[in-house]
């Protein structure tokens, strides 16, 4: 493994990166450091601040056609680590700190292949894809950042293979309003928020098992929900948070469409969407020349998988786009978190292929 990948690394996990609460600015050290690294490697760097935390380091070096994208925020800290998370720890053959895996690892191992090619080569370093309400990638293709790319790589843990599909996320908040008032009442049966949540909560489940049933698995996850005050007391407000992992293919905006109204919700209920993105690859793209690029470096292949990135908001925009970086999801988001030193190896071969054989 060229030593200077854990070098990197080790600056990288040392920069307090936790989303939330996102406290850090365009001055922060892990640009900084960036920054450093690649201008002295000959690349033009521009950072751009979206403010809140939401910032974007560009860096091109001549004409590329292959763009690599990582996030260098990471989840917070936690409780339930045995090593130190904001620093490097090396044993038995892992790499262990917060964001090791998810995905300071891959930009480390970028930043190696940064400084030892001459070729073309972009990078896109965001800082907002783990916490509430991203905008970084939205901006970058905004602005025409993506203008002459042929193909996007982005560096979440696959094992090192590449991902050509993955699900997408629909995240939705609703408010069900009710008339409170003492419980005795008869009509508390139909009165009550919590009541109207439930039959919409009933009536969204049958709808997502029919769609299962009739061959589109609908991923549906009510992950939070709340409302009312005592047991004697007819609930006047009720709350819920849910998303949905839809397949390609599907439309984020149809499932929520049929289950916005269902069990009466359309007069009792307010929605509001957090965050949609789509599945990889985006409506109306088939992914044959993503799997021809895989071809042309010899890229090992692993179709899908199942969280989503933001490989689809660049599919979304008709730029090509797969997902291929070192270390495994579920050693992701975890105390102890922890990459492979031969992930981190294996990575660095194949950004290096990509780059060198462009």
């Amino acid at each position: 493994m060229p030593e200077r990948i854990l070098q990197h690394l080790k600056h990288l996990i040392g920069c307090d990166s936790q989303n939330p609460p996102r406290d850090f600015g365009p001055d922060a050290a892990m640009f900084s450091y960036c920054r450093s690294v690649l201008e002295a490697s000959g690349f033009d760097v521009e950072i751009s601040d979206h403010g809140d935390g939401h910032v974007n380091l560009f860096a091109r070096r001549g004409a590329p056609k292959v763009l690599f994208n990582c996030h260098l925020d990471t989840v917070p800290v936690g409780e339930g680590w045995s090593r130190p998370a904001l620093e490097l720890t090396v044993e038995n053959g892992r790499a262990y700190g917060r964001g090791s895996c998810d995905i300071k690892g891959a930009a480390a191992a970028l930043l190696a292949v940064a400084e030892q090619t001459s070729q073309p080569m972009a990078l896109l370093f965001s800082s907002d894809e783990e916490g509430a309400g991203p905008c970084c990638v939205k901006e970058f293709l905004a602005g025409g950042g993506a203008s002459g790319m042929e193909q996007v790589v982005v560096c979440e843990p696959t094992g090192c293979e590449a991902a050509l599909a993955h699900r997408g996320f629909l995240s939705v908040k609703g408010r069900f309003s009710g008339t409170s008032g003492h419980s005795s009442e008869a009509r508390a049966l139909d009165d009550n928020a919590n009541h109207r949540l439930a039959r919409w909560l009933t009536a969204a489940l049958d709808y997502c098992h029919g769609e299962a049933a009739a061959g589109r698995p609908t991923c549906f996850n009510l992950g939070l929900m709340s409302g009312g005050t005592k047991s004697n007391v007819i609930a006047g407000e009720a709350h819920l948070h849910y998303s949905a992992r839809l397949a390609p293919g599907q439309s984020n905006d149809v499932l929520f469409d049929a289950l916005r109204s269902l069990g009466g919700a359309e007069r009792h209920a307010r929605w509001t969407i957090p965050f949609s993105g789509p599945p990889l690859p985006a409506a109306g793209q088939d992914g044959q020349e993503t799997r021809e690029f895989c071809q042309r470096h010899a890229l090992p292949v692993r179709e899908s998988v199942d969280f989503w990135t933001e490989a689809s908001l660049f599919s979304a925009a008709g730029v090509n786009a797969l997902v291929l970086g070192p270390g495994e999801i579920a050693q992701a988001h975890t105390a102890d978190e922890w990459v492979a030193l031969e992930q981190l190896d294996r990575a660095f071969d194949i950004y290096h292929r990509i780059v060198t054989n462009a």
